[in-house]
């Protein structure tokens, strides 16, 4: 059994399909917010799972902040860090203590558009399909071996709001395959290239609109 750690800082919908796809083999030890108004929070303590809430106003700085909130997932003795909706900026240190074994999903295809109004960049830059990613952390935002992609169309009279709730269909249907095929032990790191163990040509890892 591997234990997950998940990290919202919202109602934590990634987190909720993660719950709810009942993966074989993992166990979701806690749910941890830095917001303590996170609706996510109520949501996982209704289903008996472990919340607990560091706040990061209460810390001078991001370095403080980010050792706290190690040493909080660490008593949970996790095999895997879930970002899901986890908006920090993590250090250097951070990220490097869990190195190869923290997640995160980002809506765009990475590596276009980093950052915050990914859809709205997309839509700006006049994509054609626009999506997520599914990616191990590093120390640089937004970037890190890519696991798996979900792409979806951009039609001409979208707005970020349409966009974003199309690619969030994708998020959550693909975030909780690639923690499934991590629970079970299928990936591996070469370089910055992600090997899934038994992949065929295939295998639903990019998921493209087929009309």
């Amino acid at each position: 059994m591997k234990n997950l750690v998940i990290l919202i800082s919202g109602r934590g919908s990634n987190m909720q399909a993660i719950v709810d796809a009942k993966i074989p083999g993992a166990r979701i030890a806690a749910v941890i917010s830095n917001r303590p108004d996170a609706a996510g929070l109520a949501w996982a303590a209704e289903r008996g799972i472990a919340t607990a809430v560091l706040d990061h106003k209460q810390f001078a700085d991001r370095e403080s902040f980010d050792a706290a909130l190690a040493e909080l997932i660490d008593g949970y003795q996790p095999d895997l860090v879930v970002l899901a909706g986890f908006m920090r900026i993590l250090t250097q240190g951070f990220t490097a203590h869990y190195a190869g074994r923290m997640l995160n999903i980002h809506p765009s295809l990475l590596p276009s558009f980093p950052g915050l109004h990914t859809h709205q960049q997309a839509i700006n830059a006049g994509c054609r399909i626009a999506g997520c990613t599914v990616h191990f952390v590093t120390a640089e935002l937004d970037h890190g071996p890519i696991v798996a992609q979900g792409a979806v169309p951009v039609f001409h009279n979208d707005t970020e709001a349409t966009l974003a709730a199309r690619v969030l269909e994708q998020e959550h249907r693909l975030y909780p395959q690639a923690v499934a095929q991590f629970v079970a032990g299928r990936l591996s790191l070469d370089g910055l290239r992600v090997l899934v163990a038994d992949e065929t040509p295939t295998s639903a890892r990019l998921a493209v609109p087929l009309d």
